[in-house]
């Protein structure tokens, strides 16, 4: 592999370009018009405008990715996260083009990107899953009589979906068939499939996902789990690794659930198994991403590895140097996905230019970024700026180097989720662990953020003000 096309932008494009400069491969960048200036561009060995602003005239045109793939004669394109990443038709454009599609087989994008189709793949496995139906509601009144027989509240779930569309909890009988409606409307213009099912509602779960990593030759492991529960709009915002509610032996029985999961669908390469644990420390299967997730960092710091790096080496053919019993979690590792949102005015999207922008140095602290200062953030995708990802040898020496690193993270022109990042690490419930998917819900409005900015604000005007009149003192010479 000498030549690696990375179909994608922002941060993860060029997370992607630096481990393979590391490996000694050359990378190219493609980019929309909005995205000219764009630091993934200025990464790259080499770059190609591939159309308009829209993702749909853009990054999302695997044709016009192939394309320059062929022309520029490259050999491997690595998807990132988002786009194209959990696409079974460019994978298998890429397979049919004998270009190297750095993740899954089609097969298992196709299998997992369905929920009702992986439910019945992992069936076999004797994996837990949360009581519900095992394929698409049709007829609305039998789906009722379903919903009755496992008890309110239950959960309606687009098939085909992801990011909390097509998704409605239903508390009672009597609002069942509105909220049911109101699914597979939102799942057919969000996915183009109407399909949904329903499933018992977890009341207080936290969200649980286990790293996995499979080569050709049959390998399968697992790199520990994530907790990400803190989530807005079902989206996570929070992320860390270890979970602080985990044992070693909830861990094992998990990992070795998320291993049979990959091979249940023949898994090759980075994967995430996702699973819902209720407060009394069940766990139940969810889905499985099938590509490098957002938050794969913390996984990264805790595990010693490059993920990346070892789905190049899959992709190549490569058997995996890593055995699963010479696998250690070392430390602590947060994230917090740093987006051009406004807290205070529930999380909506903040454009405008980005006047300040300087990043946070120092021991333990890494960020993933895609933006530079004087940069305009575009209006036409995902609203994030850079992951801000903290390592401590403990879960409180890691909060306490995140939230350092909140406070020199300077952005000015654009609302941020950094306030509400501090709101989250400083808050009991996070610190004590005890907290569910619930978190923002139970815990979090803008009039409490406002109050905690305040506080600080008066803090350090007493602090400055102290400081102020001890150096006032000093200069009083006496006569």
């Amino acid at each position: 592999m000498k030549k690696l096309l990375v179909a994608n932008r922002g941060e993860i494009a060029i997370r992607v370009m630096q481990t393979a400069k590391k490996m000694g491969i050359k990378t190219v960048a493609v980019f929309s018009e909005a995205d000219r200036n764009a630091l993934h561009v200025k990464y790259a060995d080499q770059a190609v405008c591939i159309g308009p602003a829209p993702s749909n005239e853009s990054y999302l045109r695997g044709d016009k990715i192939i394309e320059v793939s062929k022309s520029l004669n490259v050999d491997a394109i690595h998807p990132g996260y988002g786009f194209l990443s959990e696409n079974a038709d460019f994978a298998e454009l890429c397979e049919a083009n004998n270009i190297i599609f750095i993740g899954p087989r089609s097969k298992a994008i196709k299998v997992m990107g369905s929920k009702l189709a992986a439910k019945e793949t992992v069936k076999a496995y004797d994996i837990p899953m949360v009581p519900g139906t095992d394929e698409a509601i049709t007829d609305i009144p039998e789906a009722k009589k379903i919903a009755e027989d496992i008890g309110f509240p239950i959960l309606i779930k687009a098939s085909a979906g992801g990011g909390g569309k097509g998704m409605r909890i239903v508390e009672k009988e009597a609002e069942f068939e509105s909220q049911m409606d109101r699914a597979i409307s939102e799942a057919t213009n969000a996915f183009g499939d109407g399909s949904v099912f329903i499933e018992k509602y977890v009341a207080s779960p936290r969200h649980i996902e286990i790293q996995i990593m499979a080569d050709t030759h049959g390998n399968v492991i697992h790199l520990f789990e994530r907790e990400c529960s803190i989530q807005r709009r079902h989206q996570k915002v929070v992320e860390e690794a270890p979970s602080a509610v985990l044992t070693p032996e909830l861990r094992e029985k998990m990992g070795q659930a998320a291993i049979n999961v990959a091979r249940s669908c023949d898994y090759i390469g980075a994967g995430t198994v996702e699973f819902l644990l209720d407060e009394n420390l069940n766990f139940y299967f969810l889905e499985m991403n099938t590509r490098l997730q957002v938050e794969h960092p913390v996984s990264e710091w805790i595990a010693g590895v490059d993920l990346v790096e070892l789905q190049i080496r899959v992709a190549r053919g490569e058997k995996l140097n890593l055995k699963q019993e010479n696998l250690k979690i070392n430390g602590h590792a947060l994230e917090l996905r740093v987006y051009a949102e406004d807290p205070m005015n529930d999380f909506l999207p903040s454009v405008g230019n980005l006047e300040i922008y300087q990043l946070p140095e120092g021991n333990n602290i890494r960020v993933d970024n895609g933006f530079e200062e004087g940069m305009d953030i575009p209006i036409y995708y995902d609203p994030m700026l850079s992951k801000l990802i903290t390592y401590g040898k403990t879960r409180e020496e890691a909060i306490e180097v995140m939230v350092n690193a909140i406070d020199n993270y300077h952005i000015k022109g654009v609302q941020t989720t950094l306030a509400f990042g501090r709101f989250v690490f400083e808050h009991d419930a996070f610190k004590s662990g005890n907290f569910d998917t619930h978190f923002v819900k139970k815990y979090y409005s803008p009039s409490l953020l406002e109050e905690q900015q305040k506080l600080e604000a008066e803090i350090a005007a007493k602090i400055a003000l102290k400081h102020y009149l001890k150096a006032q003192k000093l200069l009083r010479v006496p006569n």
